[in-house]
């Protein structure tokens, strides 16, 4: 879920800048359209907040400042301090999958043009340098190797393991189990003043009318 929505606000950045930083309505219809998407999913708004809120945790994403509506814009030109090349061709693999230089340069296109192949696959060295992609060797009846990005790997599933232990491990909470009921509770809180902020922007919208 968290790729997915870093994914769609790089992309809308690039391609309607106009419409960026991207409210909820046009984060959660960015990230269940059904063109330039593998998965095609089915967000709902909570899925959603629930992303952002992780990715904010890890200064990737924050709250647009200023804004009449709650909107959200991504960090990754701050931290980890990505070229506008390089967030491109991750926001790529992160809609769409591994991929192979010859599509990544087709798709990536529209975001970031590339006078050759070589000057994309400098972009891709050095994000597996940073070890921001990984290369996928050649499996039999493939003709070409496949990148793939590596973004989820440090971002774990933060349900604590002692969810499924015996009853008597249960006892004393684990701080793991403490940290996720505090993430839930910011998250929750989050999303409560993007709602207002939402609904307070309804209203100043029917009282210019």
């Amino acid at each position: 879920m968290e790729i997915r929505v870093l994914g769609c606000l790089i992309e809308k950045q690039r391609t309607t800048p106009d419409v960026y930083p991207l409210s909820l309505n046009a984060l959660r219809s960015a990230c269940n359209q059904s063109t330039n998407r593998d998965p095609v999913v089915a967000y709902d708004d909570e899925t959603i907040r629930s992303a952002l809120h992780r990715l904010g945790r890890r200064g990737w994403t924050r709250l647009a400042s200023g804004a009449r509506a709650a909107k959200y814009r991504h960090l990754l030109d701050e931290k980890p301090g990505l070229a506008r090349d390089e967030q491109a061709v991750l926001a790529v693999l992160a809609l769409r999958g591994p991929q192979t230089p010859g599509e990544l340069r087709t798709r990536v296109e529209r975001m970031q043009p590339y006078a050759d192949q070589a000057e994309l696959e400098a972009t891709i060295g050095r994000l597996i340098e940073r070890e921001f992609v990984a290369r996928h060797l050649r499996r039999p009846g493939q003709k070409e190797e496949r990148y793939a990005h590596r973004l989820g790997e440090d971002l774990e599933d933060e349900t604590p393991a002692s969810a499924s232990a015996p009853a008597s491990t249960q006892r004393a909470p684990s701080p793991e189990a403490r940290d996720d009921r505090l993430a839930r509770l910011e998250a929750r809180l989050e999303a409560l003043a993007a709602e207002v902020a939402e609904l307070r922007a309804a209203q100043a919208a029917r009282g210019g009318t």
